[in-house]
This record gives C-alpha cells, structure tokens and sequence, in this order.
C-alpha cells in the first residue's frame, strides 16, 4: 500500500469510529506495543479534527501477557503508558495488523489490570485472515489476503512522512 492508501484506511477508521460514536467524551484510544502506537496516534489527530475535542491516547504493552512466554527466553518488554482511567470509558485498542487473534487476546488481559471499561473495540490498520481466535476487529482499514507465512510490514511515519505496507513472502523452498 502506498502512503495514500495508507491515509485513506486510516481515514476509513476514524470515519467508522466517528459514525458509532457522535461525540467521543468518552473514547481513549489505547495502542498495542509497538504497531498500534503510531496508528494511535495517528487516529486520535483525525478524531479529534472531527469531534473538536482531545482523545486521550495510551499505550499497551502485552509481552508479559503472551500465550507463547515459554517459547522464548526473554521477551521484549517496551513501557505501558495509560494517564487516564479507563473505567467507564469507551476503550478502542488500536493494532497495525490483526492476523491470528493472538496479540489481541494478550491486550485484552493487560487491559484488565487498569480497569474496568464499559466497552473494548479492536480498530486495526490492516486485518488479514488465518485467525487463531475468535476475534474479530471493529473498525478496519484494509483487508487483505495473504498466505499463511506472509509477513505484513507496516511502516506508519506521523508527519510528512511517506507511510506504506509492504507484504514480504517466504522465498520458495528448493525441492
């Protein structure tokens, strides 16, 4: 995806969130460590053109909370920042890419140790298929289909800088 299909997924997202919520008092937009920060905030600059108001951005990490801690040896921690309550609010996690459910799952659990929100909605830049989970996004830019072992690159840059999406193929194996 080139810089301009980039902006108009996130266009996209912020228009459907807009359109289920009129006034966004409520909303706090949360990003997954490290895909959904920039797309967070990214958001949260459309959102607030829209509603004339601020949206309070977090960020989460959810290493501590994978299904896969016994695979690794260490995992890469990054810092969890939410200076707002939650409880109440209209939380929407922001993620890059959804793809087996399994990063979205880990959020939900990281979520519940700050609060007790009235509502959790998943916006992702990028949903492709190959769920592990029975999760599914709410507000989507893009689908797109991959194969299994594809690797999806998304590149967000904030400012004037070109953001794109790069799908990257396992090389064939020689027979």
């Amino acid at each position: 995806m080139s810089g301009a299909s980039v902006e108009a997924a996130i266009a996209r997202l912020s228009d459907g969130i807009v359109q289920r919520y009129a006034e966004g008092s409520r909303v706090v937009l949360i990003g997954i460590q490290t895909g959904g920060i920039h797309l967070a905030r990214q958001l949260a600059g459309h959102l607030a053109r829209a509603w004339q108001s601020e949206v309070p951005v977090g960020q989460l990490d959810v290493a501590m909370h994978r299904d896969d801690l016994d695979q690794q040896l260490a995992p890469k921690v990054h810092p969890t920042s939410v200076p707002f309550d939650i409880s109440g609010k209209h939380v929407i996690l922001v993620d890059d890419v959804l793809c087996s459910g399994r990063t979205s799952r880990a959020a939900l659990d990281a979520l519940n140790d700050l609060g007790r929100p009235q509502r959790v909605e998943l916006a992702v830049l990028i949903d492709r298929p190959h769920r592990e989970l029975p999760i599914q996004a709410d507000f989507i830019g893009e689908h797109v289909a991959t194969e299994p072992g594809d690797r999806v690159d998304v590149q967000l840059t904030e400012g004037n800088g070109a953001s794109q999406v790069f799908i990257e193929s396992p090389s064939p194996r020689s027979p």
